[in-house]
């Protein structure tokens, strides 16, 4: 054998090994005595964009129980245990939001789970949770029409504290999840706090309108990825409309805002903020409408899910002039820092935005770190 082939039989053989995916079965050995029959079991993690009803990351069953065998790349990630939705994801015996299941992945194995309570049979056994939404959170529809898509979806607004009693004009911003934004009692694990936030923010910095608009439950991973995606390898193809959805949200619901409330209209005036999924259709906002959006809140980004967003930024990103704060946390999965960190050189070598690369140690993908974090971003936002 020649050097030459010795060092590519190596090099071939190094491949294999980082590539190789590891078998990984995951079986529920308990579940809630309420649990109905005959449930169709789900698992969410960075693993499929948090899809609570992915088809491709259904429970099966047999005499023994559920099951379910999944192949992943070595590296870390984080999951939850849902019934078809955020609504019906698994809690403590309490009732209680749980975290992140945490499994690490360096060898096939064996999980054993067990599922302690559901958030919804709490939710429905007792009085409906309170709303922690302020005074100045109102609904502007709670089916407001998306034409591009030709579906509805509510509609939240936040007005600042000196709205009612000025006439001045204010920035926007355009939050995704609407559900988490201002309400524990719309939340799937807790709010953003944002109207709290703003509330206090507002005294010192610019104040802002905040437009929450909610996910489509099961249309969330299309609407909030532009670019037509397959999960974890898998050879299903789903179809992208983060597109048309960012096109709702400039042709259509800007426009109304602009029309109803007193607002600043211009790019240097109007953002868009979102986590994980949401972080992901923030960073495509930015670049296919820069003239739209002058800011952006990129937390932990879903990028492994629509990584063809490297090649809008290669492409679009010379054009944007914005304001983009980038967040990840380094207990969110092997890949979330390295591509959020990647997203924010390649915009950095093409564009003249301002930016932010915040890298936190410990922080873990879920809504009481955004909720955290988010305050900051607002400061940088608008000092």
């Amino acid at each position: 054998m020649s050097r030459k082939t010795f060092f590519l039989v190596i090099i071939a053989l190094l491949t294999l090994t980082v590539t190789a995916q590891q078998k990984i079965r995951i079986e529920i050995n308990s579940l809630p005595s309420n649990s109905p029959d005959n449930s169709s079991l789900f698992i969410a993690g960075n693993f499929n964009g948090w899809n609570p009803q992915s088809k491709n990351y259904q429970f099966q069953k047999n005499e023994k129980g559920y099951f379910l065998e999944l192949s992943l790349n070595a590296g870390s990630y984080e999951y939850k245990i849902t019934r078809g939705g955020w609504d019906k994801v698994e809690c403590t015996k309490e009732g209680k939001d749980v975290g992140n299941r945490t499994l690490r992945v360096d060898a096939d194995a064996t999980i054993e789970v067990s599922v302690e309570g559901w958030k919804d049979l709490f939710a429905s056994s007792s009085q409906p949770g309170k709303s922690t939404a302020n005074k100045n959170v109102r609904i502007i529809d709670t089916a407001f029409f998306i034409p591009q898509l030709n579906r509805t979806r509510r509609v939240w607004i936040y007005l600042p504290l000196s709205y009612n009693s000025s006439t001045k004009k204010y920035p926007v911003l355009y939050m995704h999840d609407g559900q988490n934004v201002f309400d524990d009692a719309t939340s799937f694990s807790g709010e953003w706090g944002v109207d709290e936030a703003l509330d206090t923010l507002g005294l010192k910095y610019k104040e802002s309108i905040v437009v929450g608009i909610d996910n489509g439950g099961d249309k969330r991973l299309n609407e909030y990825c532009p670019y037509d995606f397959s999960l974890n390898n898998n050879a299903a193809i789903n179809k992208g409309e983060g597109g048309k959805y960012v096109d709702f949200l400039v042709k259509t619901l800007k426009p109304f805002i602009d029309k109803k409330y007193r607002t600043l209209k211009d790019s240097k005036n109007t953002f868009t903020a979102g986590s994980s999924m949401g972080g992901l259709i923030s960073m495509y906002a930015v670049l296919k409408y820069p003239k739209v959006f002058g800011g952006a809140g990129v937390f932990s980004p879903a990028f492994w899910v629509g990584p063809k967003i490297f090649d809008d930024i290669k492409a679009k990103g010379k054009k944007v002039k914005a304001k983009i704060y980038f967040y990840a946390g380094d207990a969110e999965g092997e890949t979330m820092v390295p591509m959020t960190i990647r997203a924010f050189n390649e915009m950095h070598r093409v564009s003249k935005s301002k930016m932010a690369e915040v890298i936190r140690a410990g922080g873990k993908h879920n809504e009481p770190r955004w909720r955290i974090e988010f305050p900051l971003f607002y400061e940088w936002l608008m000092k």
